[in-house]
């Protein structure tokens, strides 16, 4: 029995998370630890499309349970596991598969701009709205956290839901969103949207000397020390500005458009307050990851709860059908 909402989140394990990660989808959904029960899954069976070295699939997965950890995951109250430890996901994949119009994948973003790009889209990679349809069903899921350019995924899932619901009877939960705040583009090194793809990111737990590093490495126009600067066109101001307090953006805006600040300056103060927020939880992911038995015996509790739900659900899915 549900004694508080339950909401999912997802992510994939393809890599070491950045900071854009952590401001944009890890930190809002820990957030709603304050007001809901919450289950994040490890989404290494979506990582699969691209086809990951899996050595490197494993290491990284083990970066994303010591990262939720470090960043506070009440492991005891809430549930984080492997959406490839919960085999009844795949089984209602087929089910949910069985009532989704072919149409319907067709329109969903991702393939379609793997076609747009002449990406030999595989069929993981076409089929995978229902896949994550199922993530989300499996697990009675009241209420999902989306952001605009997610929304899309989410309106699917309710789409088959509801299409199940009509062929088979009220069987399944219909989610609705959380419209997460809107959070600006999180700018990387080069000014473009902070991602993998870009080449252009800011690991979440570099140790401190590396982290400085980078920071000095973002890019900024050739104004003088002298010149005024627009905070609000600077690469530098825009990440600062996630980690600040009012008072610390109030005072480095003006310093900006007064003049007599310096880039140099600027990405200091931008590497301190940074490091202030991530510092402590950067310790204890260090302290977490080198031990692998330790995150493989969070990952056995948090199969263990997915488990029991998700065979309930796949129990009275199962039934409605006929199997």
């Amino acid at each position: 029995m549900k004694m508080l909402p339950r909401a999912l989140s997802g992510i994939k394990p393809t890599g070491m998370p950045h900071l854009g990660n952590y401001l944009g989808m890890i930190k809002p959904a820990l957030k709603l630890q304050e007001t809901h029960e919450t289950f994040y899954f490890i989404a290494d069976y979506h990582a699969l499309t691209t086809q990951p070295d899996p050595q490197k699939l494993r290491s990284h997965t083990y970066d994303l349970v010591a990262t939720f950890v470090a960043l506070g995951m009440d492991i005891e109250k809430h549930t984080l596991f492997k959406q490839s430890d919960i085999p009844e996901v795949t089984e209602l994949t087929w089910l949910l598969s069985c009532v989704t119009p072919k149409g319907l994948l067709e329109r969903a973003h991702a393939y379609k701009d793997a076609i747009a790009k002449n990406i030999d889209a595989n069929h993981g990679l076409f089929s995978y709205p229902a896949l994550m349809a199922a993530d989300i069903l499996i697990y009675d899921s009241d209420y999902v956290p989306v952001g605009k350019d997610q929304k899309q995924h989410l309106e699917i899932t309710r789409d088959i839901a509801s299409r199940f619901n009509h062929i088979y009877g009220d069987t399944l939960v219909i989610p609705e969103p959380v419209i997460a705040p809107e959070v600006a583009t999180i700018p990387g090194l080069d000014g473009q949207k902070m991602s993998k793809s870009y080449n252009n990111t800011i690991p979440l737990f570099l140790p401190e000397k590396k982290l400085r590093k980078l920071i000095m490495k973002i890019v900024t126009d050739s104004k003088s020390v002298d010149d005024p600067k627009d905070p609000n066109t600077c690469n530098v101001f825009s990440l600062f500005k996630f980690f600040a307090t009012p008072e610390e953006h109030l005072l480095l805006s003006n310093q900006y458009q007064a003049g007599g600040l310096g880039y140099g300056e600027a990405k200091q103060i931008c590497f301190e307050v940074i490091n202030r927020e991530l510092k402590t939880a950067r310790n204890t992911y260090f302290s977490i990851r080198s031990d692998e038995e330790k995150l493989n015996q969070i990952l056995r509790q948090g199969c263990n709860k997915a488990k029991k739900i998700a065979q309930e659900v796949l129990d009275r899915t199962r039934m409605k059908v006929g199997l």
